[in-house]
């Protein structure tokens, strides 16, 4: 008997996560939650988070939900990291546009106070 010939065939590729879902405005979520994949994402990719990590800190989400969050997330992972960067970047704009520190806000807010007393 000859040796087996290996056969070279394209590799399939899924086009659907499961418990993944994409909105009308192209934002992916897990199904049935309020979660998104970029939330999840920002988790792993600024605390360093494992999925069991995930898990232990959102208990209503199941194993394969994260698991599925984060394969989508890996398979995009140039697109939503630049999102993430860019929703960064925006709260630390809006941060710093701030016109009073929250000394002064608390100051203001007690002498509010002081007036309605």
């Amino acid at each position: 008997m000859g040796p087996i010939e290996r056969q070279e065939r394209p590799m399939a590729t899924a086009d659907t996560y499961p418990h993944v879902i994409i909105d009308a405005d192209g934002e992916a979520f897990i199904e049935g939650t309020r979660y998104t994949i970029k939330h999840l994402a920002a988790e792993q990719y600024f605390h360093g988070w494992s999925a069991e990590e995930i898990l232990r800190q959102h208990p209503d989400l199941r194993p394969a939900e994260v698991y599925a969050a984060l394969a989508y997330f890996h398979d995009h992972h140039d697109t939503i990291v630049a999102a993430i960067e860019a929703g960064k970047t925006h709260a630390e704009r809006a941060r710093g546009a701030e016109p009073f520190s929250r000394d002064e806000l608390l100051r203001r807010r007690a002498v509010t106070n002081d007036r309605g007393a």
